[in-house]
């Protein structure tokens, strides 16, 4: 399976995350233990959501939308918190 995984830091809400993965348990757990460089500086993180796919092409398309201005708009009305 491959992930598009949403991270919203507990320490500064604003900062949101929006990646891809194979394992998403791994990954998330480098995030909060500072081995990415671009998410270090923000954590604690805490998963918002996650989307599942068998295709990874699709799940790159969609992670790709997510980060596009229309798909932000989207993520900001539908899947972050408010």
């Amino acid at each position: 399976m491959f992930y598009v995984y949403l991270l919203c830091s507990e320490a500064f809400p604003k900062q949101r995350y929006t990646g891809f993965t194979s394992d998403l348990q791994t990954r998330f757990k480098s995030h909060n233990e500072g081995a990415t460089t671009h998410t270090a500086k923000y954590r604690p993180w805490r998963l918002v959501a996650y989307f599942a796919f068998e295709d990874e092409r699709k799940a790159r398309e969609f992670e790709f939308y997510l980060k596009s201005g229309s798909g932000k708009a989207f993520a900001n009305k539908r899947l972050w918190p408010a």
